[in-house]
């Protein structure tokens, strides 16, 4: 007879001791994740900088957060994105410890660790819990974004290359743009 495998709880997992790894929770199971490689930090930094540019002296429109920090998105949840942004609306979701709720946007750069969970696990629980944009930036030189839509799905409504003059926008942050072909040079 199978044995059930018992689920992790959110205030459990925070009770984990830092050891320098990312770890997460999802539906329960937990999961820890070696550090990024130096290509994918300096996407990472690059995408930080250029929406920071934009909110900088727009602090109206949202806060802009690096990994580590804790989102926790229910009682067994709790995930740490590569970046995110919590919209001027939703401030209330930030705490001095973490942040309690969906951002507004989710940013992940894909790994060979991690792309899998990123693209599926992840993508399923962002558009459960009602985050309204992600941006899955694979290092190669792609960025696929999920878009919330009027109906509530989640659909996949772009994906941008850096070979082909693309340029990321998003109407979560007007005025901000950042061409593709920047984003991946020399990377």
């Amino acid at each position: 007879m199978p044995t059930a495998v018992r689920r992790l709880t959110a205030a459990e997992f925070l009770r984990i001791p830092d050891d320098g790894k990312r770890h997460e929770l999802i539906d329960g199971v937990h999961y820890v994740t070696p550090s990024p490689k130096l290509n994918h930090q300096e996407i990472v930094g690059r995408l930080h900088l250029a929406i920071g540019n934009v909110l900088s002296g727009r602090r109206h429109l949202g806060r802009l957060f690096l990994a580590r920090l804790d989102v926790v998105m229910s009682d067994y949840d709790v995930v740490e994105p590569d970046l995110l942004f919590v919209s001027g609306d939703q401030l209330d979701i930030l705490t001095e410890a973490n942040v309690q709720g969906p951002p507004a946007l989710v940013i992940e750069v894909l790994s060979r660790s991690t792309r899998r969970r990123d693209q599926l696990v992840k993508r399923r629980l962002f558009d459960e819990k009602g985050v309204r944009e992600y941006w899955m930036v694979d290092p190669k030189g792609s960025v696929e974004v999920c878009r919330r839509a009027d109906d509530g799905s989640f659909p996949t409504v772009v994906t941008l290359t850096s070979d082909d003059g693309s340029v990321l926008t998003t109407p979560l942050l007007p005025g901000f743009s950042l061409a593709m072909s920047d984003l991946f040079a020399e990377i």
